[in-house]
């Protein structure tokens, strides 16, 4: 049974035809076993690339396939990762299944690294340009939180801009245990480097303060 709605396929399609640039692949990490949201997560992702001849998926057994989950840093599933047309790693990530609001983020994830550009302000990207120390992002969410998306389309489009960001969302009700460890009592909630952390959707350039700090700490080691 189709989850997207046929009106919802007809909006994607053309948004799709109208947006996308380059191409761009979509890689699944999955599992058959001891994982709910796996197929679920397969599923969505299958409709959104019968939309475009601009999408590709690909998908692996998280379990059988493990030198290339470690080597797109998946310790967890469902995970997706979306690459650019050259194969290239912008280190976005979503674990969890992309549902709900995010649904909205993965959309346009694909957009922005199909055009490999995001709106970001210039302000903002001259920061970034400073970086070169690595940064982990984390943005733990919910599929009904609606200031979510903007914490996480903020953060993926950080590590769309700069190689040295890793940005994940992370769907809390998925990973319970991550959620505990990180005192998630609210959505969303972003952790940076393990040490830096803040609650709720901030403006663009508050965001990018509070990475600005982790980077003078990574700096300092």
């Amino acid at each position: 049974m189709p989850l997207l709605k046929e009106e919802d396929k007809e909006y994607l399609t053309k948004l799709f035809s109208e947006r996308l640039k380059n191409k761009v692949k979509i890689v699944m990490f999955t599992q058959k076993l001891e994982c709910e949201y796996c197929k679920p997560t397969e599923d969505i992702l299958k409709e959104i690339a019968e939309l475009s001849d601009k999408i590709e998926l690909e998908i692996h057994n998280f379990i059988e396939e493990k030198e290339v989950a470690d080597k797109y840093h998946v310790d967890k599933i469902p995970a997706v990762l979306i690459l650019g047309e050259d194969g290239k790693d912008y280190k976005v990530r979503f674990f969890g299944i992309p549902s709900g609001y995010e649904f909205t983020s993965l959309v346009e994830d694909i957009i922005d690294i199909s055009r490999e550009e995001t709106d970001l302000t210039p302000e903002t990207k001259d920061k970034l340009s400073k970086i070169d120390k690595p940064i982990h992002i984390q943005v733990f969410v919910t599929p009904t939180c609606p200031y979510c998306p903007s914490a996480v389309r903020i953060a993926h489009k950080l590590a769309i801009e700069n190689d040295f960001i890793r940005s994940d969302m992370i769907e809390s009700i998925e990973f319970p245990y991550l959620a505990n460890k990180y005192g998630v009592y609210g959505v969303p909630k972003v952790i940076i480097n393990e040490e830096i952390e803040f609650e709720g959707a901030l403006p663009e350039s508050t965001f990018v303060s509070f990475v600005e700090e982790a980077y003078k700490k990574v700096s300092k080691l």
